[in-house]
Order: structure tokens, then sequence, then C-alpha cells
């Protein structure tokens, strides 16, 4: 890779997919709303964002159902697909989209699930790549033989050893069929394996990262190919920018060599009129008066069926001080009184009902990307002239026709600004995304080998 001190813009965005899965951001009423699990949802996605010359479809993972009061959250997605398992099929059915299958490192083992992604690699054609993720709780744990049994301070410092153990992994094979073993001795598990698999079309896996703490950008600085964040407003994009620039240098790697794509929603229309009438109908849909009812006893830990969704936030307080893992990321940590206390504040100043100040607390404001197509090509651009991000990781919020008017609209408009490709630049996501191919360090390369046949 290069090791240039100073960043540049490429003037250029790349668009990905975000598959969720379980999300709070999903219409599920609206007429022409499809199934989360079968492949027919996956296929249209899929192929409508490989015409709109997409770099990557980006699958979530789901290692346990969240709950609602102790059981299954019926306001939930009720189940997904195994991501490898979807990604592979997709892979007979597209010709050029990079495949992304979140994986979390506590729960999996480095030297399956590098052949598990060495196998999508290859079946693609170099077109696999791995959304890294760590998790530490208990409560995902109990669906796993080792339960949760990493501290959070370590969950990073196991990450890491385990991506450094499969990229040994996948550094492993050289062009003439040498094969090197692997050997790694750490506090959570123990390798010794010789990888079955040669590299591919694009040497290995690509690397995406989700982490936002102080840890999780440092950790992206020294591992990652491509940070999926959570900063796509432009001000606080540059500041994640040049945040992210000063740690990849630090940590010995050029300014260009991390992409930067944040999750984003897009609600377009042919007018600014239309987009602001079509937002409207979205959030309405997205928090109906059951999602807000259910999204406050998330936090109150208790029954609120009783209260109005048009009327006042509850004047009864939560049963809970902190809310568990067990209600999901968006909720975990919440100090529950406190926030109640606050919330009961702010809506009543504001003059709010429960479905109007739920919906204001999850309208993705600071993510979605409102207004007609000519409007936001024009924001878009000027993302692509500052070097802001490198692209924009989308969460569709109808399944499966949510791309159609980004592919048939927004795409074109970029294309003519100049900021957007017009065909593929290769066959690989590597390639796409203009990632380097990696240098395998002395280190690697000293390691004794033995003769496989590829």
């Amino acid at each position: 890779m290069s090791h240039t001190s100073e960043f540049t813009p490429s003037g250029q965005l790349q668009l990905g997919v975000f598959f969720q899965g379980v999300n709070s951001g999903t219409v599920w009423k609206a007429a022409d709303s499809g199934s989360q699990t079968d492949f027919e949802s996956f296929r249209r996605i899929a192929q409508t964002a490989e015409r709109g010359l997409f770099a990557a479809f980006f699958l979530g993972e789901g290692l346990r159902l969240r709950e609602h009061l102790g059981r299954p959250h019926a306001l939930d997605v009720a189940g997904r697909p195994d991501a490898q398992t979807a990604l592979a099929a997709l892979a007979a059915v597209t010709t050029s989209i990079g495949l992304v299958a979140t994986q979390n490192t506590t729960y999996n083992d480095p030297a399956d699930l590098a052949h598990r992604l060495s196998s999508l690699d290859l079946l693609s054609g170099g077109r696999a790549a791995w959304n890294i993720v760590t998790t530490d709780n208990a409560w995902t744990g109990a669906n796993f033989r080792r339960g949760g049994y990493l501290d959070h301070a370590d969950r990073y410092t196991h990450a890491e050893a385990f991506v450094e153990t499969a990229k040994r992994i996948w550094d492993a094979w050289d062009e003439d069929g040498t094969v090197r073993r692997v050997h790694h001795s750490g506090k959570h598990y123990t390798v010794d394996v010789t990888p079955r698999l040669p590299r591919s079309a694009q040497y290995r896996p690509v690397l995406f990262q989700a982490g936002d703490s102080p840890e999780g950008r440092d950790f992206a600085a020294r591992q990652a190919d491509v940070i999926f964040s959570a900063h796509p407003q432009l001000e606080d994009a540059l500041a994640f920018r040049r945040d992210i620039v000063e740690r990849t240098l630090r940590a010995g790697r050029g300014a260009n060599d991390v992409k930067i794509m944040p999750a984003s929603e897009f609600i377009l229309a042919a007018t600014p009129e239309q987009a602001l009438e079509k937002k409207a109908w979205v959030r309405n849909l997205q928090i109906g008066p059951e999602q807000a009812i259910a999204y406050l006893e998330q936090f109150w830990g208790r029954e609120l069926q009783g209260y109005d969704p048009d009327g006042p936030l509850p004047d009864i307080d939560p049963l809970v001080e902190e809310t568990s893992e067990t209600r999901g990321s968006g909720f975990h940590g919440a100090k529950a009184r406190q926030l109640a206390d606050q919330w009961r504040a702010e809506a009543a100043e504001k003059g709010l009902s429960i479905r109007q100040f739920v919906s204001a607390k999850t309208s993705r404001g600071d993510s979605t990307f409102t207004g007609s197509y000519t409007q936001v090509a024009d924001r878009l651009a000027e993302y692509a002239r500052t070097g802001a991000v490198d692209g924009f990781n989308i969460s569709p919020w109808l399944i499966p026709s949510g791309l159609d008017d980004i592919v048939n609209h927004l795409v074109p408009e970029l294309q003519e600004r100049g900021v957007y490709p017009t065909q593929y630049a290769g066959t690989t996501l590597r390639e796409n995304l203009g990632v380097a191919t990696p240098v395998r360090s002395a280190a690697d390369a000293s390691t004794p080998t033995v003769q496989a046949q590829a």
C-alpha cells in the first residue's frame, strides 16, 4: 500500500446498499413492502444495485432475536438467512457487485471463518468482504457453547488477534502453490492450520469495520480497508475524515488507505415539495401507534399499552434503572429513569405526543438525504469535491423496491456531475473500491512452507 502523508480527495463517490434485517427504519405496512427473508427480495435489491453500479451489497447480522419485555419482539424481523449463505446464492445471479458479510469475531473461530470467507471470495471471482464486528455480552453468547466470555475492554484486543490470524491464513498461499502453516497461540484460542484455499482474484476479502469508539477507530485505522461510519453530514464527515487520516498515519499506513462510507437513508422525488411529502409518509409508516408505544416500553421495562400514542409521555417511572442487551444496541445501556425524566420534560416543552416524540427520536435525521434528485446530487457532489467520504451505504426504507428511484434518477444525475462511475472499474470489489492489494510482510514470507495443489 502507499504511504502518502497527504490526503487527496478522489472526486468520486461509490454507493453500497445495506440490507439490514432487524431494524426500525423499514416500512412494513406499505402495499409493496416485501419479505425480509425470501431470496427474491435479496436478488431484486442486489441486481438493482448492480444495475446502478453499486460497489457493494452489505448484509447485517443478528445472532439472537431482539426481545421485548422478555419475549421475541413482534415488531422486528423474525429471522434472517445466514449472511454467507445468502451472499453465495447472490454470487450466482450477479457479476460485479461486492458481497459484504457481517461476521462477529467473538463467536467465530479464525481458521473456520477465514476459510468460509475465502470460499465466498473464490466462488464470486474476488467480490467478498468481511464487516468485522465484536460483541461481549452473555445474552448473545448464550446461543454459543462458550457463552459471553469477553470483558468489554477485551473486545478489540481479541478482534485484532482474530483479524491478524485470518490475514496470515489468507497470506499463506503463494502463486506457485507453496503454502505456509499458520500458528497462533493466544488468550482465547490456539490455531495451527495449513490453509486449504488459494488466493482469489482480489488476493483476499476486503475488510470493513463499523465501530465508532476511539478503540474502534484505532482498530479500523490499523486493520480495515473501509469504515462503515455513522457520520454522513458534511461537517461531521469532514471531521471524521481528518480523525481517521491522523489515526491511519499513526498506524504506519497511507492517508488514503482507508475508505469511508457512512450509513444513509435517501428519500427522493422529482421536486423538493414532493420529497417532503414523501418523507412525512415514510415517517408515518415507520413509526405507527404500536411502534411508538413499544419503543417507550423498551426503556420503561413495563407494559404501556394503556397509554394513548397521541397523548403525553407516561407519567409513571420505568421499572428498570438501566436497559439491557436483550433490547438491542439502540437501547442497551440507557439510564432509564434519568432518560424518562429528560424525555417527559422535552416532550412537554415541545408539545409532542408519544408518537411525535418517538418519530423525532428515530427519524434518522442526521443520516437522511431528502430532496429532489438534482438537489441531492448537488449536495453529494460537494462530498466528492471535499473528500468528506468515499461513498454512502444506503439503508432502503422499503424492501425490495427501495433502490429503484436512486438507480433510475439519482445515479444519472451523479454521473452527469462526473462524481460517479459510468462502468465498473474491474471485476473485483478491491478494484471497484480503489482499495490497494495487500503486501505480505517479510515475517510471513519467511514462515516454513509446504507444497500443495491449487
